[in-house]
């Protein structure tokens, strides 16, 4: 059975691919299950939009109607965006919806997985998923992780939510064999802080660099992804000590309401959001922007080496 039945790849993600020139991949998690209606549409828009300024062709994956779409366009945005009931899939769930035909949106780890499949290199996201506080008691832990293992793509993010056990994260990324490289930057970013407290021990400078690693990478034939950590800019991120409160504040909500397993990242983002009076929602949409300007540059950078 041949897989064009189980994914589309947009025509014009398809002819820019062909004649080789810089294509981005977005997931669709942040437009149905990330952001409030109607902030989400008029992000996911305007995220499309910054790739096209940038002569860059967006290519938001998800599934509607569940089948797997490399390239939404402007009536599936929306009805991702909209409907009702989206689920929202990792890569084991993609045969669920595919076969429930079931509107879904695609995490980090399925949206990697299907822009590797259409044969994109680039993706931008706002943070990864990673290892849970608590996770040597859960076994709670992203398989966004077991993806970046197994997909050689470049993802452009701005590290973990604070949320998660960091330090455990990095550990984890290292075990798997997932090469993290800091954008200006040897401290890995929180996503709403610029510095999530830890350090990393490689950094690059520039787009031309880290398309080197990405060839580098390709001509040792391997098989993981490049995640490329691009911290929020300073200016825009939470204060650091305020977010400490607010996250220390969430962690002890989640205690006294006995909050576990997959409740407890909903729950602690909830927290954060309504602490900060929504300034946590505007870090977030700053750092998936700063990432997705960072992923049309490595994107130009890639198309130049003609790999």
């Amino acid at each position: 059975m041949s897989d064009q039945l189980f994914l589309t790849v947009a025509p014009e993600v398809r002819a820019a691919l062909d004649a080789g020139r810089p294509v981005v991949a977005l997931e669709s998690t942040i437009i149905s299950h990330g952001l409030p209606r109607p902030r989400n549409l008029e992000v996911a828009m305007e995220l499309e939009a910054m790739l096209r300024a940038a002569g860059v062709v967006p290519a938001t994956v998800g599934a509607p109607g569940g089948r797997l779409t490399v390239g939404l366009n402007q009536a599936q945005l929306e009805t991702l965006a909209m409907a009702p009931d989206v689920a929202k899939v990792g890569v084991r769930e993609l045969p669920l919806a595919a076969a429930a035909s079931r509107h879904a949106a695609t995490t980090v780890a399925s949206t990697a997985t299907a822009a590797r499949l259409a044969g994109i290199r680039v993706f931008a996201t706002g943070g990864i998923g990673g290892v849970h506080r608590r996770a040597s008691e859960t076994f709670d832990e992203s398989a966004d992780l077991g993806a970046l293992a197994k997909t050689p793509i470049t993802v452009v993010c701005a590290g973990v939510k604070s949320i998660l056990d960091v330090p455990a994260t990095l550990e984890r990324l290292e075990t798997l064999g997932v090469t993290v490289v800091g954008y200006r930057t040897l401290r890995f970013p929180g996503f709403y802080v610029a510095d999530s407290g830890y350090d990393i021990e490689w950094s690059a400078s520039d787009p031309a660099e880290i398309a080197n690693i990405m060839l580098a990478a390709d001509h040792l034939s391997l098989s993981s992804a490049v995640v490329v950590a691009n911290p929020v800019p300073i200016d825009q991120q939470l204060d650091p000590q305020a977010h400490a409160v607010l996250l220390a504040g969430a962690l002890a909500a989640a205690d006294r309401e006995g909050i576990r397993g997959k409740a407890v990242t909903p729950f602690l983002l909830d927290q954060v959001y309504l602490a900060s009076k929504g300034a946590s929602l505007e870090a977030n949409i700053s750092a998936v922007r700063n990432n997705v300007s960072l992923a049309a540059q490595i994107a130009h950078a890639w198309a130049a080496t003609g790999e």
